[in-house]
């Protein structure tokens, strides 16, 4: 079934528009196990007959091969219909010492290696060698992925680059990435970012982001795309057990039970956690998309289900009440709306 597109969001101050839900690459590129070619490209086409249109990816996925699959799955498509994310900060240079597969969890071939780079020209060569793995002559947002430790090169000298192939239209909108939230407030707050994508700092375990990145882009009329919704996994079951995963490493058993007390309260309202988690990021008025990793059509299909079903206002504020999320957490608005459509 086909779904509608027309609830599209903004990422304020620029052109670019992503729909709410969006389509993570990342296991395009064999991301802990191989993801077969024809299950790439299935998955892709489901994602656009579902109405999704914005697709995520990096050089990081799979030493480039999200990137090909990625390109190679949309290159029939319309150009002026999708948006394309990518990211630059880790350049793929020769490796002269290959071991025969990656040691950084994907499953290909490490004829390749990532190289930290958040120089000018990292930036420009990072940026080319994505084009032309994707088959594209533009990009429409650009991140810088994972700056943790590279501040000062990031902020003084990859984003100044973003931010000039941003006034030449080569790319829509330029931002930055992280698994943190305070370094993506000074994005905001000390450099010309019109977005950031936001992983696992405002879910339903988390609302750390409130303290600062949240607020930053509110306060400044910035965007925020929220990724890591699950925090690798905990939250993607109707009943979460031990030995699942939180933020990569097992979640340890209070945690559990706080995953399972929410789940409590999202059953009492006819709903469930997985949806829920979906859902939660768009309480809040600043982020505009909730991007979502997905291996195979059926996966696209569960989660389009997921994302599209209706939350009851009322969930939040028990959860509120019953000190399951913080008090400061926005009402529940958005979130009904972002359920009607992708």
């Amino acid at each position: 079934m086909r779904h509608r597109t027309a609830g599209r969001r903004q990422i304020r101050n620029t052109a670019v528009e992503l729909t709410g839900l969006g389509f993570g690459a990342s296991v395009l590129g064999n991301l802990y196990r191989v993801t077969p070619a024809e299950d790439a490209s299935a998955a892709v086409e489901a994602a656009w007959e579902a109405g999704i249109r914005y697709f995520d990816t990096a050089p990081h996925y799979g030493l480039g091969l999200s990137e090909l699959r990625l390109g190679t799955a949309l290159r029939q498509r319309p150009r002026t219909e999708y948006v394309v994310s990518s990211k630059v900060g880790r350049l793929l240079v020769p490796n002269e010492h290959p071991r025969g597969v990656d040691s950084e969890g994907f499953v290909v071939r490490d004829d390749l290696r990532r190289q930290w780079d958040f120089s000018r020209e990292g930036v420009l060569r990072s940026i080319e060698a994505t084009l032309d793995r994707m088959g594209l002559d533009r990009l429409d947002v650009v991140y810088l992925h994972d700056p943790d430790d590279h501040w000062e090169q990031a902020a003084d000298e990859a984003m100044p680059a973003l931010a000039e192939l941003r006034d030449q239209g080569v790319i829509g909108a330029i931002g930055a990435g992280m698994n943190q939230s305070a370094m993506l407030a000074r994005f905001l707050r000390e450099t010309d970012a019109d977005v950031v994508m936001l992983a696992g700092r405002y879910t339903l375990l988390d609302q750390s982001a409130l303290d600062d990145v949240l607020p930053a882009a509110e306060e400044l009329g910035k965007s925020v795309v929220a990724v890591g919704v699950f925090n690798s996994g905990l939250l993607s079951r109707d009943r979460p057990n031990e030995g699942m995963k939180y933020d990569y490493q097992d979640a340890p058993p209070p945690l559990v039970a706080r995953a399972r007390a929410i789940a409590d309260v999202c059953a009492a309202h006819g709903t469930n956690l997985p949806r829920a988690a979906i859902a939660f990021p768009h309480t809040h008025p600043t982020i505009i998309n909730v991007t979502l990793g997905m291996r195979t059509s059926e996966q696209v299909r569960q989660n389009v289900e997921l994302h599209q079903q209706h939350i009851p206002d009322g969930l939040w504020d028990d959860l509120r009440t019953q000190g399951l999320i913080r008090p400061d957490v926005p009402g529940a608005g958005a979130g009904a709306r972002s359920s009607t459509c992708l």
